[in-house]
């Protein structure tokens, strides 16, 4: 099961079906199903997504592991902001934002706290790894 497309909706399966819990890299971590429209296809797309939470919103970062480019989840969101999102057993509507200085680095900081290994992956790649803000619509 090398296909990244493979590995997410075996996560996905995992996380509806254990009210958001998953195992292996995701145990013990807070981790949202991301739903976005295709910037290209305009296809629904789901994406699970490691996040941290800061006051009323959820925080995640695209990084991508550390790689060079944005995961496709990012364009996706810069082309239609208004996402839904999947924590637990509840989902709900959220404006997705991208945070600008000093917040992104206070964020991006405070997920490192929870989840070290994003250390790893600004020192990975030489692009700034986008941190994406969710806001609840209300």
């Amino acid at each position: 099961m090398s296909n990244p497309n493979e590995r997410n909706m075996v996560i996905i399966q995992e996380f509806r079906a254990n009210a958001g819990k998953v195992g292996g890299p995701f145990a013990g971590k807070s981790l949202l199903l991301l739903h976005t429209i295709g910037a290209k296809s305009g296809q629904p797309r789901i994406n699970p997504v490691a996040c941290i939470r800061d006051s009323d919103r959820l925080v995640i970062i695209a990084s991508k592991g550390g790689a060079p480019t944005n995961p496709d989840w990012y364009y996706n969101i810069l082309a239609n902001p208004l996402v839904s999102v999947e924590t637990g057993t509840e989902q709900f509507q959220a404006r997705a934002s991208i945070a600008v200085e000093p917040e992104r680095t206070r964020l991006y900081n405070h997920m490192v706290e929870m989840m070290p290994g994003f250390a790893e992956y600004q020192r990975k790649t030489v692009r700034v790894i986008p941190v994406v803000i969710l806001t609840p619509v209300k």
